[in-house]
C-alpha cells in the first residue's frame, strides 16, 4: 500500500477540488460516485489482488475525468466549450472523452484479470470478450442514466447530458467501444510487459 500512497493522495486532492463549489451538488455526486465506489472496492480487495501500476494510473486518470465532469457537468466543461467554438461544433463533447475512458480503462482492468487469473487462455478470445464486457458495461451505464433521469426529472438533465442530441446514447456506447478496442490493440503489449514484470518480481521475492 505504501508505494501507492501517492495515487491515493492524488485521488483525494482531485475529489476534494471537484467538490469545491461545483455547478450542481446533485450532479456532482452522481458523476463522482463511480470513482468513490471504485476506490472503496480497490481498497477492500487490495490484499487479495494487486493490479499493475499501469492499471492504477489509468484508474486515477479516469477518476480525474469523472471529477472534472462532476464539477462543471459534462455539458459545460470550459476547455471543451472553447474547443467547440474553434471546431465549429454544435455541442460540448467532453462527455465523449468520458465514454472513451469508460471503454479504455475497464478494458485494461478486465484484460488484466482475464490474463492473471487464467480465466481465458486464447488471446483472440481475451480480446473479444474484453471488448464485449466493456460494451455491456457501457450499455448498463446508459440504463442507469435513463432511470436516474426519469426519477429525478429536470434535476437529472445535467447528469444525462444529451444536449439535445437524439443519438447521444448510441454515440456514447460507440465511444466506449472505440476506447476498449484502442486499449487492447495499441496498449495490449505494454500491459503484457507490466504483467510479466509483476509476476517475475513476485517469483524472485
Amino acid at each position: 500500500m505504501k508505494k501507492h500512497l501517492l495515487l491515493i493522495l492524488l485521488f483525494f486532492i482531485g475529489l476534494i477540488a471537484s467538490a469545491i463549489q461545483p455547478k450542481e451538488y446533485f450532479t456532482w455526486f452522481l458523476e463522482v460516485f463511480p470513482a468513490i465506489l471504485g476506490f472503496i472496492i480497490l481498497c477492500a480487495t487490495y490484499k487479495q489482488f494487486k493490479f499493475t501500476n499501469f492499471i492504477y494510473w489509468l484508474i486515477l486518470l479516469h477518476c480525474y475525468i469523472l471529477f472534472t465532469g462532476g464539477h462543471y457537468t459534462y455539458a459545460e466543461v470550459p476547455w471543451f466549450n472553447w474547443l467547440s467554438e474553434v471546431l465549429h461544433q454544435s455541442r460540448n463533447n467532453y462527455d465523449k472523452v468520458g465514454h472513451f475512458a469508460q471503454g479504455f480503462v475497464p478494458a485494461a482492468i478486465i484484460r488484466e484479470i482475464f490474463i492473471r487469473k487464467n480465466i481465458i487462455n486464447k488471446t483472440s478470445w481475451i480480446t473479444f470478450l474484453t471488448v464485449s464486457v466493456c460494451l455491456a458495461i457501457s450499455a448498463f451505464y446508459e440504463f442507469i442514466e435513463w432511470i436516474i433521469s426519469v426519477l429525478s426529472k429536470e434535476a437529472g438533465d445535467s447528469f444525462l447530458g444529451t444536449q439535445g442530441y437524439i443519438w447521444d446514447t448510441q454515440s456514447d456506447m460507440l465511444f466506449a467501444l472505440i476506447g476498449a478496442v484502442t486499449m487492447v490493440v495499441l496498449f495490449g503489449k505494454t500491459q503484457d510487459k507490466q504483467i510479466g514484470e509483476l509476476q517475475k518480481y513476485r517469483i524472485i521475492k
